[in-house]
Parts: C-alpha cells; structure tokens; sequence
C-alpha cells in the first residue's frame, strides 16, 4: 500500500462526511462551507496520487482501478447531493451519470479484449470542470454576495461541464471505435 494509494483511499473515506455533513447540515450554516472544504482536499489528493504515482513510478493494478473509481464517486456523490439540495438540475446530473456508465461499460468490454484506454485530455478537462462546478455551487455566492452575475457564471460553468461531458464521451468511443467490433 503505496502513498498514491492510501491518498484515494481517504479521497473515498472524505465522501461519507462530505455526503453526510452536506445533507443533515448538522453543522448548521457551516455545514457548506465544511463540506466544501472536505470536497477541496478530497479534490486535491486527486491531485496528488497521480502526480506521486507518475513521479517515483508507484503505479499499481489498485491505483489504476480504484483512482478513476474514486473521482467518479466523489463528483457524482457531490452531484447528486446538490440535486437533494436544488442546486443543480437532475437533467444535467442525469447526462453526468449516464456518461460515467456508458464509459465504464465500454472500458469494461475494451478491458475483456485485452485494449487499454487511457484517460484522455477531454475526460481530464471534463473532470477538472465537474469539480470546478461542484466548488462553486458550494460556494453560494449569488446567495452569499447577493449578485446576480454569479448566477451566470454557474450557469455558464454549469453548460460547460455539460458540454464537456458529451464531448469526452464521443471523443473517447471515436478514439477507440475498434473496441465495438473486437470479439474475444
């Protein structure tokens, strides 16, 4: 059990008191902002395990699972938690989810016939624009500052990440479009 490791180990240990604290606001007012700040350093040990496992080439079969498996369950906890909230759509969450399935079912059949797909830059971007969204939504700040501008910018932040979510769907099934006639 290396560092990059035992780093998204506690990535997926943070998203229970991140759930939890966001939902009961058993902190009260400071429940947000708590969460937030549970949701950050969950971020940034994404952050971190890649860069270390590069680094000092600490790569494991665990890392190449659960790293991915981790990022996934955080944003899309974090997602769904603020449609509990009201604070996001469920149709945007409903695109965000349906493409984690549908990449992970294609990984799955390009796995079964030996074909590893890597991460792309577009998955990466996308990732870094989902918690990008998550932060702010967090943040609050139309209702925190009371300007309306930053309620364009979540929105707009918003569409982003949704349109990058389509994008790093299709740029990953047309990058690997052979998986869906290779046959064992």
């Amino acid at each position: 059990m290396n560092l990059p490791n035992k780093l998204t180990i506690i990535r997926m240990i943070l998203i229970i008191p991140f759930v939890v604290i966001l939902l009961t606001g058993c902190f009260g007012e400071y429940s947000k902002l708590i969460a937030l700040i549970i949701f950050c350093v969950a971020s940034l040990t994404d952050l971190l395990d890649g860069k270390i496992a590069r680094k000092y080439n600490l790569i494991t079969d665990f890392g190449k699972f659960m790293d991915p498996l981790a990022d996934k369950v955080l944003v899309n906890a974090a997602f769904v938690c603020l449609v509990e909230l009201d604070m996001m759509p469920a149709w945007a969450v409903i695109v965000i989810l349906t493409r984690e399935f549908i990449i992970s079912g294609f990984r799955l059949v390009a796995s079964d016939n030996g074909i590893v797909i890597a991460a792309s830059m577009w998955g990466k971007v996308k990732t870094v624009f989902h918690m990008l969204l998550v932060i702010l939504l967090l943040l609050d700040l139309p209702t925190l500052c009371g300007l309306t501008w930053f309620t364009v910018v979540n929105t707009v932040v918003m569409y982003i990440a949704i349109i990058l979510t389509i994008v790093s769907l299709v740029d990953y099934i047309w990058k690997n479009r052979q998986v869906l006639g290779e046959t064992k």
